[in-house]
């Protein structure tokens, strides 16, 4: 059970935010200069463009015509396509660089259902196939490639993917190619996402891969809890990457962060690192608060995660890995969790046995290492943890302490399973497994913070 403290202290934090956001949207708080910080020269609303915000009408045509127009200006102290009040109907279409896409209150971007409005693209080169199905795959609904100072953000208006479409066919096996995601940004830098409702993602939300410098801030993204793979927020292959004061819930994993699969990502060679993920809130009954993988063939390193609560999750902080995969997961650190209603605490696996093809490698052999959980407590708890390594592989340098988890009426009667792991343990109850028994001490945390996006978010009014 939740206990009434928790709740009182989520009920005080989600008013914070509320309170906060609303004077934000109001311009209440801000100075002129930091009013006018990041903000964008040549504003254009894209009803100038011919869109119609009827909810019926497809306005494909006008926001890449909106997009193209002021792309051409944006080099020109930066761009802005401000979207009203309304429910925007429209197929894929890209973003350009110094470049704001902004939605007032009660803006609603919709995702055409009509999937001939959805192109075929190539698929990820550190992939080398889509993920659901081989070969190409279907666009993403917004995306961009080789973009600089992009920024989505707005008054808490609405991404809608109206995905129901998509899963049935996935259920159904009636789609021939991966289904598309919300948003996905490649080879960019300098990204803000932010005060932006996601909802029914055909497949995963957000997607920024092959990116640097990216700030994901005050951002809900929601989803049923038994859609397929409907990930919140995904890093992949990408570089200083800081999620903020998110609310997440899922039909996956809240954050995955990956860095491409077996030998495409082996040979693409490019880890996801130097990541922060503080303040989250996270519900995905089915999948993970924030998972390490199952795709980090390229590597994946310098993890942060810090004062996070899950609720009705079903791990905390997940590593999957498996033969294969090759890579490695190393230097991760995590604390000041709160967790609530949990199958595992806990929980490593290196037995991801998906593949692209035939020709994954059977002695790619995944390193993981450096992994420190401090400061951890959760309730309602079915099982501690389960800490799977691989045989002749085992994942080593584990360390716990200062955890406490409360187990539900119904635990299981073994609380720890461990196969294949080493590390060490200070202060942690249930007494864990004896693979990681020895006695140690108060994890570490990096002192030092790492600089990712502005000082503070732009607080423009269009």
């Amino acid at each position: 059970g939740l206990t009434d403290g928790f709740w009182f202290l989520l009920q005080v934090t989600v008013c914070a935010a509320a309170v906060a956001l609303a004077l934000c949207a109001a311009g209440i708080g801000a100075t002129p200069a930091a009013r006018g910080a990041g903000c964008r020269k040549h504003v254009r609303r894209v009803t100038e463009y011919g869109a119609v915000g009827d909810g019926r009408t497809l306005n494909t045509k006008a926001f890449v015509r909106a997009v193209a127009d002021l792309g051409r200006r944006a080099g020109d102290g930066g761009a802005a396509l401000v979207v009203p009040a309304g429910r925007w109907l429209t197929g894929p279409f890209n973003l350009t660089s110094h470049f704001t896409l902004f939605l007032h209150r009660g803006a609603e971007i919709l995702a055409s259902q009509d999937l001939d409005d959805w192109p075929l693209i190539a698929p990820l080169p550190s992939y080398g196939r889509g993920r659901d199905e081989p070969g190409p795959r279907y666009s993403n609904f917004i995306g961009g490639s080789n973009l600089t100072d992009v920024i989505i953000s707005g008054y808490n208006g609405t991404i809608n993917g109206q995905g129901q479409v998509w899963w049935d066919k996935f259920h159904a096996k009636q789609l021939d190619y991966t289904r598309g995601y919300l948003l996905e940004l490649l080879y960019s830098r300098d990204i803000i996402i932010s005060n932006v409702t996601f909802v029914d993602a055909p497949s995963w939300n957000l997607h920024p891969t092959y990116c640097t410098n990216v700030t994901i801030s005050g951002v809900t993204i929601l989803a049923p809890v038994h859609s397929p793979n409907t990930d919140g927020i995904d890093p992949d292959s990408s570089s200083h990457v800081k999620i903020e004061d998110c609310y997440i819930v899922s039909g996956d994993d809240c954050i995955a962060v990956k860095s491409g699969w077996d030998e495409y990502g082996i040979r693409f060679n490019m880890p996801s690192q130097h990541i922060v993920v503080r303040r989250l809130t996270c519900i995905s009954p089915t999948s993970a608060m924030i998972a390490l993988g199952s795709e980090m063939s390229g590597g994946i390193q310098d993890v942060r995660v810090e004062d996070n609560i899950a609720i009705n999750t079903e791990s905390a902080v997940r590593i999957k890995s498996g033969v294969g995969r090759g890579g490695f997961v190393r230097d991760v650190f995590v604390r000041r969790l709160s967790l609530h209603t949990m199958k595992w605490v806990f929980w490593m696996t290196g037995n991801y046995g998906q593949h692209p093809d035939n020709s994954s490698d059977p002695k790619a052999l995944p390193e993981v290492t450096g992994i420190n959980y401090r400061d951890v407590f959760a309730e309602n708890v079915t099982m501690a943890g389960r800490m799977e390594g691989i045989p002749n592989d085992p994942y080593t340098g584990i360390c716990m302490s200062n955890v406490t988890a409360q187990l539900a009426p119904k635990a299981k009667k073994l609380q720890w399973n461990c196969t294949d792991v080493q590390g060490v343990a200070y202060g942690v109850s249930p007494e864990p497994c004896p693979e990681l028994g020895a006695e140690g001490k108060p994890c570490t945390f990096p002192e030092e913070e790492l600089v990712i996006g502005p000082p503070e978010l732009p607080k423009c009014t269009y």
